[in-house]
């Protein structure tokens, strides 16, 4: 009987000495996400800015409120008013309107009847 005790010495000594391998893993701790810049874009047209979307965007071949708001850095909704103003004075032409994006482009017989008086 007595070696049955040593085996258990033995198994108590193993049991003593801290596990180096498969440790308790570390918690993930999660990352707040990617912080996009503050757009400072423009609430009302300034006399540049106005004078810049009358004289470039008439240009441009694909015209949306989003194009115009991130070239000119204006608001959304100062672009859609502006794109509605070149509209009714025959400067762009609408291509496809749907209730959240309406798209225009250039109108050719404006654009060459402009060029031609400058």
């Amino acid at each position: 009987m007595p070696p049955k005790q040593q085996q258990k010495q033995q198994q108590s000594k193993k049991s003593d000495k801290p596990k180096s391998q498969g440790g308790k893993a570390k918690k993930k701790k999660w990352s707040k996400g990617k912080v996009r810049d503050k757009l400072n874009n423009l609430v009302l047209f300034d006399k540049a800015t106005y004078d810049k979307m009358m004289k470039e965007v008439p240009s441009y071949k694909l015209i949306t409120p989003s194009v115009v708001s991130e070239r000119l850095k204006v608001r959304g909704s100062l672009a859609r008013a502006a794109l509605k103003e070149l509209l009714k004075k025959g400067l762009i032409k609408e291509v496809v309107k749907h209730h959240s994006q309406v798209i225009y482009t250039r109108n050719p017989v404006k654009e060459a009847d402009r060029k031609s008086v400058v």
